[in-house]
């Protein structure tokens, strides 16, 4: 998930569940539950509606294979990188995955595409370095201070991935310890005069960096002139993952705002970034900033330039051009398996695909068109699904009937950081289907509804509004970015595992069981759409 941002359970107004009031009758095969027209909000918890009087069938629920869908996770994590196991687009391993997807879907017996597309990327194009180092007796004697020759020097060096990851657009790194580059302490950020202070200097501040805050470290690196910048993370995650350490986590920064501060030329190619772990940081502070210590930092990063990414598509083609696509992203940050992020929902793509495939043989060819995707490019900016978008607008503000988006639609596996999926859509017509599908969906499930809750929530409101629809993932485009009007879409988020966007999202934190709520209840309304005229 791009920036790893996570709609939480807690947002969420209405549960459905077996520990909730339900409107819906025990056992009924036909539901009525087709275009809402009041929605009264009783309490916080409690949500009465008022519905045309239309009953829905909505047929035999579809069934996901456990086991497969895992294999699928599995042959993606398998196709990272050697060393740094991530997908990143631009690379060999994003083309690798997203020709076996391709090639999956033609097998699966889908027409398939493979959109090609040139963007703004960077690439980290071999092993970082990153030493700190404490001068020796001889130091100040005649002695260049930690070289060679300088006896008693100690010198620290981190892991990669492990104390410390390379941020988005970052640039390349050349300092040396013979360079004696001064660290300026930046605290959190938000002091204009330490950035005044660090011109020509390297910067270290403290924070976790969301999006918006690795934009802002960045720009203002840029703006101040800064020879790099290094964030410690001292707040997320901590405690969680390793030890009582806070694991350091890839972050993107937005690459539009830091081309504009670089004076509309792109990302700079010498101002490096990168994060790290709290023990990390605290051992940096005490050598460099805290002490005489110096640093060397060698980052061989490109990133100005444009790099291929990849969008597979399968389509089957219905009797109308109407279309229902679902898609998820398929890279990764460069520094983690992806497992969960976004394995969980590549692998759901994939595991849809190969119902439907199925279905198809079994029921004929289904009314409207249905197209499954993968998106290359996300974690740097929903690159591939804006590009898609822009590619195939005139079709998609016609047709498009309904993009369903599978980001992180995952439960971690340790079910004390959090049992709920969050379904979310734009439209009162769609809310009101998929409600009715999840309470289904529970009662047909009760092992599953013992353990998990599913949130469903109706986000109608404008761009950027509380109510209204996220922009962190690539449902955006399809809502916000069609010709004339506002795109329906509908999302699933998991609680997702905390090990996201670092070294640890791997297969041991997966739990493919957890998938089958949204593959489930997304898959019976796709099923509705293909085959009816609603």
């Amino acid at each position: 998930m791009s920036e790893g941002e996570i709609i939480s359970a807690e947002i969420a107004d209405d549960l459905v569940g077996s520990k909730r009031p339900s409107i819906f009758k025990s056992g009924s095969k036909k539901m009525t539950a087709a275009v809402i027209l009041t929605l009264i909000f009783i309490s916080s918890t409690t949500l009465y509606f008022v519905l045309e009087e239309e009953s829905v069938n909505y047929g035999k629920s579809m069934t996901f294979d456990q086991q497969r869908t895992r294999s699928f996770a599995e042959d993606l994590v398998n196709l990272g990188h050697p060393e740094w196991k991530g997908r990143m687009s631009g690379s060999a391993e994003e083309q690798a995955t997203a020709e076996y997807i391709a090639n999956l879907f033609e097998e699966l017996g889908y027409q398939s595409t493979l959109h090609t597309y040139e963007v703004p990327m960077h690439s980290v194009n071999s092993e970082p370095s990153l030493r700190v180092c404490e001068p020796g007796s001889v130091g100040n004697l005649g002695v260049a201070p930690c070289s060679p020759a300088d006896i008693g020097q100690q010198i620290t060096t981190f892991n990669h991935r492990i104390d410390y990851v390379i941020q988005g657009f970052s640039g390349q790194s050349s300092i040396m310890f013979g360079d004696n580059v001064e660290v300026v302490h930046l605290g959190d950020g938000s002091d204009e005069s330490l950035w005044e202070s660090a011109v020509g200097k390297v910067g270290y501040v403290v924070g976790s960096g969301s999006k918006i805050g690795n934009t802002f470290y960045m720009t203002n690196a840029i703006e101040h002139e800064l020879t790099a910048i290094i964030r410690a993370n001292k707040d997320a995650n901590c405690g969680s993952i390793e030890g009582d350490d806070c694991v350091p986590i890839f972050k993107g920064t937005n690459f539009d705002a830091i081309s504009t501060a670089n004076g509309d030329n792109g990302a700079p190619p010498n101002l490096a970034f990168i994060a790290m772990s709290k023990d990390a940081g605290e051992i940096f502070e005490s050598v460099v900033i805290n002490s005489s210590g110096r640093l060397e930092m060698i980052m061989d990063v490109t990133n100005d330039q444009e790099l291929t990414i990849r969008v597979p598509c399968g389509t089957f083609y219905g009797k109308t051009e109407e279309l229902v696509i679902v898609g998820g992203h398929h890279d990764t940050v460069y520094n983690g398996p992806g497992a969960v992020d976004n394995g969980a929902g590549t692998a759901s793509v994939l595991e849809m695909a190969s119902m439907f495939a199925d279905y198809i043989e079994n029921n004929g060819i289904p009314d409207r068109t249905l197209r499954f995707c993968t998106w290359g490019g996300e974690e740097e900016g929903l690159w591939g699904s804006r590009a898609y978008v822009e590619e195939m607008n005139s079709d998609l503000s016609t047709n498009l009937r309904l993009y369903i988006n599978l980001d992180m639609n995952h439960v971690d596996i340790d079910l004390t950081r959090g049992n709920t999926v969050t379904l979310f859509t734009n439209h009162p017509e769609d809310y009101s289907h998929i409600k009715s599908l999840s309470s289904e969906y529970l009662k047909n499930n009760p092992n599953m509804a013992d353990k998990y809750g599913i949130n469903v929530r109706l986000l109608d409101g404008d761009l950027g509004e509380e109510n209204g629809m996220p922009c962190n993932s690539d449902h955006c485009p399809f809502v916000y970015d069609l010709e004339g009007k506002i795109g329906r879409a509908a999302v699933c988020y998991g609680s997702g595992s905390l090990e996201y966007h670092t070294y640890l999202d791997e297969m041991t934190r997966f739990n493919e069981e957890s998938l089958g709520i949204s593959i489930t209840i997304y898959s019976n309304y796709m099923k509705f759409l293909g085959w009816s005229n609603n």
